[in-house]
């Protein structure tokens, strides 16, 4: 594999300290030993690849899921738990230049039928995943902002003054916000595991540490190498998302930007605690910052806590951001300064150049099709640019609107480009003052 970040970014040591993996087992999934033969291969067992496995099987194709760690161990299962409107990192009015009024609306249709479809499969395959918020608000930190806010309301949403924050639960140094009525909190970890068990049992066969090191076109399709077995498929999903290699097919090289995020939780909050910051709100809420942070009180009374993680990837870097999480946690929610944060983690989120979502053909390589760059938003986009790689496997009409349907571009400097990404965040935080 050929990646953008060093080792350390995709070894263990990021992701240890994930509050996730305490709240369920992972499944045993067996290791790819030996020669198999299927319809389709996913490569990647997050929620692309698993939305994708499950609904391939649900249509009576057979289907293997080829994990290069455990269940869960990437960004699916160590993400905020955000089931929400997003996706795209480009504002209305900059999307309809670039596509036209009417992609623009079907794009936010999207949005919208991505969170319906991970609360459909969560009903209709019996998934606990601790679900609670109504919607998803955005509190304002500067009068500039909230005048913005005021002046893009939705009517469909709820704009919130300053004056009201404290009486909705909603304490803190903000200057007002707004309520999306679309969304609503998880447990990632529960819901992919969910997803996985769903698709298994419709006859997908997922695979772990199996990571795929080679594949090879043939006649009939693919042949996919790892260890200790092959693949072959007529039909290959390239589901990795920031865990990507740009080698895995060649065409990835430079079209995805996999960035940090980290995340923290505390331990359960007793109700004085609550009333001392006026955090008592179920409502999962993020900032209007550019580099934004993102939390919620989840329904075992820990508070979730995270934001846009390091440009660097070392222990030295991971300890640096470990520090700056805390200090933003503690500046923004003083009252609980000296509550015991119990867990802190870090993973890859993934954006495009053109700050849109893709899921699609990879050009050139008929029977492959790939999906990625949701700009942290893989809950809702992932589960739903998987169901539509699905439909593409299967010869069927997705639906897509074209900002997620059209190839990605690449971004310069090929796999040095990370170059770029100082300078953008500098850029972004003055913004944000």
């Amino acid at each position: 594999m050929r990646r953008v970040f060093s080792d350390y970014a995709y070894g263990p040591a990021p992701r240890a300290g994930c509050w996730w993996d305490e709240t369920i087992a992972a499944p045993d999934w067996p290791t790819l030993e030996g020669d198999l033969s299927f319809d389709v291969a996913v490569v990647g067992g997050g929620f692309t690849g698993l939305s994708a496995a499950l609904h391939l099987a649900e249509a009576g194709a057979s289907v293997a899921v080829l994990e290069a760690e455990t269940p869960g161990w990437g960004a699916s299962g160590r993400n905020g738990g955000f089931c929400c409107l997003g996706g795209s990192k480009l504002s209305e009015a900059s999307l309809t230049r670039r596509y036209g009024p009417a992609a623009t609306r079907a794009y936010f249709r999207a949005e919208e039928d991505a969170v319906s479809l991970v609360a459909d499969l969560l009903s209709c395959h019996r998934i606990d995943a601790d679900t609670h918020s109504r919607g998803e608000t955005q509190l304002a930190h500067s009068e500039r902002a909230m005048e913005r806010l005021r002046q893009s309301a939705d009517p469909t949403g709820q704009l919130h003054e300053r004056n009201e924050l404290q009486g909705l639960g909603l304490g803190g140094a903000f200057f007002g916000g707004y309520t999306s009525p679309v969304g609503f909190g998880l447990n990632p970890r529960k819901y992919l595991f969910g997803l996985a068990e769903a698709a298994r049992s419709k006859g997908a066969k997922p695979f772990q540490n199996s990571p795929v090191t080679q594949i090879d076109k043939t006649a009939s399709g693919y042949v996919l190498t790892s260890p200790a077995g092959n693949v072959r498929a007529s039909t290959v999903l390239i589901c990795t998302n920031g865990y990507s290699s740009e080698d895995l097919p060649p065409w990835m090289a430079a079209r995805y930007m996999p960035t940090q995020s980290t995340v923290l939780v505390t331990r359960p909050l007793t109700d004085a605690e609550l009333q001392a910051q006026g955090w008592t709100s179920d409502q999962m809420a993020y900032d209007t910052r550019n580099l934004l942070h993102y939390f919620r009180l989840m329904p075992d009374r820990r508070f979730l806590f995270g934001m846009r993680g390091g440009l660097m990837s070392s222990s030295r870097a991971e300890a640096r951001i470990r520090r700056k999480v805390l200090r933003d946690f503690k500046q923004m929610f003083p009252a609980w300064a000296r509550i015991d944060v119990t867990h802190i983690w870090s993973g890859m989120v993934c954006l495009a150049r053109d700050l849109v979502p893709f899921a699609g053909p990879v050009p050139g390589q008929g029977g492959m099709y790939a999906g990625f760059a949701y700009h942290g938003n893989g809950v809702a986009m992932g589960t739903y640019c998987g169901r539509a790689l699905a439909r593409l496997a299967l010869g069927q009409s997705t639906g897509l609107p074209p900002p997620i349907a059209e190839p990605p571009s690449r971004f310069p400097l090929g796999r040095w480009r990370r170059v770029l990404m100082p300078p953008a965040y500098a850029f972004l935080g003055l913004a944000d003052l």
